[in-house]
């Protein structure tokens, strides 16, 4: 019973609609921890699938994406 009564406080103080990042906080964290810059992002264009390019508020761009051996790739253009 114990279990039960921790378990139903527990979820009662999670959000009812917590949301995944948006795709901008997701690029501009990958672009972070690649070690670049980008203090906001202002645009993102999907070019296809884990393919994106990003467009930084300090004017810094970047190609984001998944190369053929699975690793993440954040290249400044």
């Amino acid at each position: 019973m114990r279990k039960i009564i921790f378990l139903a406080s527990a979820a009662a103080a999670l959000p009812l609609h917590a949301q995944a990042p948006s795709i901008g906080q997701d690029l501009a964290a990958t672009i972070a921890l690649h070690g670049q810059t980008c203090d906001k992002i202002v645009d993102s264009k999907r070019n296809s699938d884990s393919d994106y390019t990003a467009t930084c508020k300090d004017g810094n761009r970047y190609h984001v994406y998944v190369d053929s051996s699975g690793h993440v790739v954040v290249q400044k253009i």
